[in-house]
């Protein structure tokens, strides 16, 4: 590699007039702009190297002098000038967003352009009545003077959209891609003492036609900046190459050096690299240590550079990983093993916006990997460099994604039927230079990192030869496979990717489309659309990436929500989403699709995310565990396996004992604990737990775990029998008595409407707010409104409310006896179309046990119920919940291989989760049991011999719906159970048009549901 086929000058030299009208030219995108480099950082000496701190570098990070304008004709001329006054002009950090400063408005939108219906331009032209314009001014000094030979750059790390740069009122040049390095020579602009560099940000160019992202649209410089020095003697560009094969493995670097640099390479703990005639080092290992996510392990080379004088002139440590990623029998392969992404796509996006530091992003990556997650798609730009390199260290296999979306161009394809030649890039010729440039940016930073593994040519951008071009870039400069998905919606040039890439097909299509296309990998590039109440049935498609070898797994869309901290105008704080700004367009909370929360707390989903991404999978009984191991390269033996036997909550026993399961491989283990012959139910866990701690997770993290649920036959010791309660007939009320209750069923009302528990001489306790009353709703999650559910089953909702007795309810209560308890029932008429009818049957025995059953049977033309069961509400006082069934996190019936059987507790208060826009949460499935209790234990216990669903919260169905934010929720003021036989799946596999899976939703026919009403008795 010489310097010239980087296109670098020695003394390259700005110069000439900024021309603000260019930014509407799709050609017009870097000016004076260093070329694209490695991302390799040089240090003075290895004492520097060791600290991690280089003499050569100098952050401007900090408070510049800041202007807002609404526009380019609202800017200040002149203010790049030394003599400019800034005194007057605000202070905003670097690095940020104006828009989270207190300028302008941060906006949310998927699809639409953000100045759609609001300035009529076509692609390549920008805004000219509202396109803000922020200008920048920082003064500083040279840390030291600067030496002979020596030049100095400044680097923009990441500028939404695009920069203009001067340094003491001389343009230095211009660089419009968001999400890659703009590095501008200062050297000769420099002077003696304090410096001024001023720079101008403009919010959209013609190149934010290529960024129409699904995500807030920002501007500033939101990424590092650094005064960067190259000695005399220096490396510009470093290129490291690894090839393995049966024998070994060999490593090769090529290099840019200037000044005569003499360059020496060793690997650490090796050898010295020997040098070709072309300037090649290399070095062969024999036995190489390969690096995969289970082992990332990292070689060290170290590079010394020293002038003709031999002085040293700087170091170079650069991690390599040894390791060959490719499509080897038609499939994925890492080092010879067939590979499944256990992927997640993640936007850089965390409290500050796009302002991520290491430390947020490591502590991202350390969540990601104890939840079993493999890969990461950089949807849909370029990262900071640091995100590599915490990716090469931590071992995740990285989809490197090009800066380019034009979903909103798209559309009008799609949907709009226009023509082809109106695809962005498409066929253009005149957008190929910008893509090409952004294509280099990203390749020359990245090259060097293991854990990339695929080039992205973008996302959502149709298709074209435009794109297929860069493609074959990519392919002349390296060897690592190439991905784009739009090739399957314009299918005109099917050599742009190397595998069948698609989002959001459902599992049974996926594995229809192998049957009769074997000719490429398929992967999902986005899957399991995790928005809200979400996440239901992805173990579909987990199950066939392991079982049909061309299907090699899918990333989840997302990571985390994409939410800004609001506070509302009583001072209460809250997650806003698009439109809370006051921004037009928008997509309203689209944002929200993580599987956790903007602030990185999990959501319900993560437990789901750790099952399914599990590098075990356990088939348990009473007496054995089958094994299966999804590893790669390690055995079950370096992590304990611990059994642990209990009886609803309670431990009866555990032990650990030995596996020694090698990658790929399967294996049975008897169980150190044994199931008593007692009568009853008891759960078995296992858990593969590490032995050590690691970098990702301390010692005694699960890993991988598994449960069975054993039932012993038998009959249980008889309970003794209370005596019948006593039946007390009013005009208007039926009253059941026993020696510690009594029930009052309202007659004229039609329905249960007093329960009081632990009669003393004031009347004992009341337990019931309301009347209980058949519910046939929830409030709608995210995936439901998005295929219209409100609108197809509103009158379930108008069922939960509105239902009413059937006849006159004083003649038509049912009420009838036998020697053990009183029952009293109600017929309620529905307000469906066609009508439908609800029986609800109370049996109370003398115990003061209240048996419900409710049954229905509604006409097949009717639509899908969300959920079946009943409404109740207790005093607020009551919000200590605790049960028996899935846990510890809210589940669904598709949601829940990730829970495990046992007795938890929480506090009602904080059982809504917290999703951006209230909706259905805080289920639980295979409830036998729950209670809620006040803090001195008294309250109320809920079971069902069969299971149940069950919830507990503070606020009814119809409240949470009406609520657009969390804190928009009423004062509490009741607890509301909803004891169901059912709730309707989650579902997940989007959130715009896909149901629930059929066996997921409830039966049609006759449905019975039974469940059982206890009061509790506490403390006085």
């Amino acid at each position: 590699m010489t310097l010239d086929s980087l296109g670098v000058a020695e003394t390259a030299l700005a110069g000439g007039v900024f021309d603000p009208s260019r930014l509407a030219d799709p050609g017009y995108f870097a000016e004076h702009r260093r070329p694209a480099r490695s991302d390799h950082r040089w240090f003075r000496s290895e004492a520097e190297l060791a600290a991690g701190e280089s003499g050569f570098e100098q952050s401007l990070n900090g408070l510049w002098k800041f202007h807002y304008a609404r526009n380019l004709g609202a800017v200040i001329p002149g203010f790049e000038q030394p003599g400019f006054d800034t005194s007057t002009w605000d202070d905003i950090p670097v690095p940020s967003h104006i828009q989270l400063q207190g300028y302008d408005r941060a906006q949310y939108a998927n699809v639409q352009y953000p100045w759609d219906g609001r300035e009529a331009v076509v692609p390549g032209e920008i805004p000219t009545r509202f396109n803000p314009v922020g200008s920048y001014v920082r003064r500083f000094e040279l840390e030291r003077p600067v030496e002979p030979g020596e030049r100095i750059a400044v680097e923009f790390a990441g500028v939404e959209s695009a920069v203009a740069l001067w340094l003491n009122g001389r343009y230095l040049g211009f660089g419009a891609d968001s999400f890659t390095p703009s590095e501008f020579d200062l050297t000769d602009a420099l002077v003696d003492g304090e410096n001024v560099l001023a720079a101008q940000v403009f919010k959209w160019t013609s190149g934010s036609w290529l960024e129409d992202q699904d995500f807030y649209r920002f501007s500033g410089i939101f990424r590092d900046v650094v005064l960067r020095r190259r000695p005399a003697a220096h490396v510009e560009d470093l290129r490291v190459s690894t090839t393995l094969d049966d024998a070994g493995a060999e490593i090769a670097v090529t290099f840019a050096a200037v000044g005569g640099a003499v360059v020496g390479i060793e690997l650490e703990g090796v050898g010295m690299l020997d040098a070709d005639a072309d300037g090649t080092h290399r070095i062969r290992l024999d036995a190489p240590r390969l690096w995969s996510p289970e082992d990332p392990h990292l070689y060290r080379l170290l590079v010394r550079v020293e002038d003709a004088e031999g002085a040293t002139s700087e170091v170079i440590a650069q991690p390599v990983g040894v390791r060959r990623f490719a499509i080897e029998d038609g499939m994925l392969r890492l080092n010879g093993r067939r590979i499944v992404f256990n992927g997640v796509n993640r936007h850089e996006f965390g409290l500050q916006g796009r302002v991520m530091s290491r430390e947020q992003t490591e502590a991202d990556l350390r969540l990601l990997k104890g939840v079993g997650v493999n890969a990461i798609r950089t949807s849909h730009y370029p990262n900071n460099s640091f995100f590599y390199e915490l990716a090469d260290e931590y071992g995740f296999l990285v989809i490197d994604e090009l800066n380019l979306e034009t979903h909103g161009v798209w559309d009008e394809i799609r949907y709009l039927d226009a023509p082809l030649d109106r695809a962005l890039p498409g066929d253009r010729p005149e957008w190929k230079p910008v893509l090409l440039d952004r294509a280099a940016s990203l390749f020359e930073r990245d090259k060097n990192h293991p854990s990339v593994v695929m080039w992205s040519c973008g996302n959502e951008s149709f298709g074209g030869s435009v794109i297929r071009d860069v493609a074959d870039w990519f392919r002349s400069v390296d060897v690592r496979p190439v991905h784009y998905e739009g090739v399957d919606w314009d299918p005109r040039h099917p050599e742009t990717t190397d595998v069948t890439s698609r989002m959001y097909t459902p599992a049974a299509e996926i594995e229809e489309h192998l049957r009769t296309h074997r000719d490429k990998p398929f992967i999902l590039c986005e899957y399991a659309h995790s928005m809200g109440n979400s996440f239901g049935a992805v173990e579909k498609y987990v199950e066939l990436a392991y079982r049909e070898p061309l299907f090699q797994g899918g990333f989840i869309w997302d990571f985390a929500d994409q939410a800004i901290r609001m506070t509302d105008r009583h001072g209460v704080a809250f997650f806003g989403y698009g439109g809370d700004g006051g921004e037009a367009p928008h997509d309203a909370d689209f944002s929200g699709n993580g599987i956790v929360f903007a602030d990185r707390s999990p959501k319900p989903a993560l437990q789901e995310v750790a099952a399914l991404y599990q590098p075990l999978r356990l088939e348990i009984d009473a007496e054995s565990v089958l094994v299966e191991s999804r590893f790669l390269v390690t055995s079950t033996a370096g992590l304990e396996a611990v059994a642990t036997l209990r009886r609803e909550g309670r431990t009866l026993a555990e032990a650990s004992f030995e596996t020694d399961v090698a990658a790929g491989e399967s294996g049975r283990f008897p169980l150190p604990v044994v199931v008593p012959g007692f009568p009853g139910e008891y759960t078995v866990d296992v858990e593969f737990r590490l032995r050590e701690s690691t970098r990702w997770a301390a010692a005694g993290h699960v890993v991988a775990r598994g449960q069975t649920v054993v039932r012993v036959a038998g009959e249980p010791a008889p309970a003794r029998r209370a005596p019948r309660p006593e039946l007390v007939r009013g005009t208007h009320n039926l009253g059941v008595r026993g020696a510690n209750f009594e029930v009052l069923f309202s007659t004229l009302h039609g329905g249960l409407a007093s329960y009081r528990y632990g009669l003393t001489a004031d009347g004992g306790r009341e337990l019931l707010t309301s009347m209980p009353k058949p519910n046939f709703w929830h409030a709608p999650t995210s995936n439901e409104r998005g295929w219209g559910a409100p609108f197809e089953d509103g009158q379930w909702l108008l069922a939960s409310r509105y239902a009413r007795v059937a006849g006159e309810a004083l003649k038509t209560a049912r009420v009838s006896s036998d020697d053990e308890s009183v029952t009293v029932g109600f017929t309620y008429d529905l307000p469906t179309n066609p009508p439908a009818a609800c029986d609800v049957d109370y049996r109370v025995s003398g115990d003061g046990r209240i048996e419900v059953t409710v049954s229905m049977e509604a006409d097949a033309s009717l639509p899908d119920l969300p959920e079946f069961g009943m409404l109740l509400t207790v005093p607020a006082d009551l919000h200590r919940l605790r049960w028996y069934g899935d846990g510890p996190e809210e589940t669904a019936v598709d949601r829940r291989l990730g829970a495990r059987r046992d007795v938890f507790e929480r506090d009602v208060r904080t059982e809504l989760t917290p999703y951006l826009r209230p909706q259905e949460s805080g289920s639980r499935t295979g409830v036998q049991w729950a209670s809620v209790t006040d803090e001195r234990g008294w309250g109320l216990r809920l079971d069902s011999a069969d299971g149940m669903e069950f919830s507990a919260l503070p606020w009814t169905p119809f409240e949470v719906e009406n609520a657009a934010h969390p804190n928009e929720l009423p004062p509490i003021q009741r607890t509301v159970l909803r004891p169901a036989l059912m709730r309707r799946g989650v579902a997940g596999d989007d959130s715009w048009g896909a149901r629930t899976h059929a066996e997921f939703r409830l039966p049609r026919g006759p449905l019975t549901f039974r469940f059982g009403l206890t009061g509790v008795a506490g403390t006085a």
